[in-house]
């Protein structure tokens, strides 16, 4: 292998490293504004003694495991997985 098919394999996989990286935190901000007020809206549920807590907090207790749980796959695990593939596809010259 050449010099110029190493540094062209290189360029590529930090171009793409690069562009995942750059979208992920373009997606950061409107995921994290939503998130926060959803759970500024449902932590006061989930935490409440009134009558009919019972009830409520069972209802909003999924739903925050829920907003965690989407917000951490959404940001970190989904991109990474993606990072993982096009990597994978760039090495087996599967894309250009």
């Amino acid at each position: 292998m050449n010099e110029t098919a190493i540094t062209g394999d290189c360029l590529s996989s930090c171009l793409v490293n690069l562009s995942d990286h750059e979208r992920a935190v373009e997606r950061m901000r409107p995921k994290m504004m939503t998130v926060v007020a959803i759970m500024a809206g449902l932590l006061p549920i989930m935490w409440g003694t009134g009558t009919g807590s019972e009830v409520m907090s069972r209802i909003a207790a999924p739903m925050v495991g829920g907003m965690i749980s989407s917000t951490v796959l959404t940001l970190a695990v989904i991109p990474a997985i993606y990072a993982l593939v096009k990597q994978w596809r760039l090495d087996h010259g599967m894309e250009s």
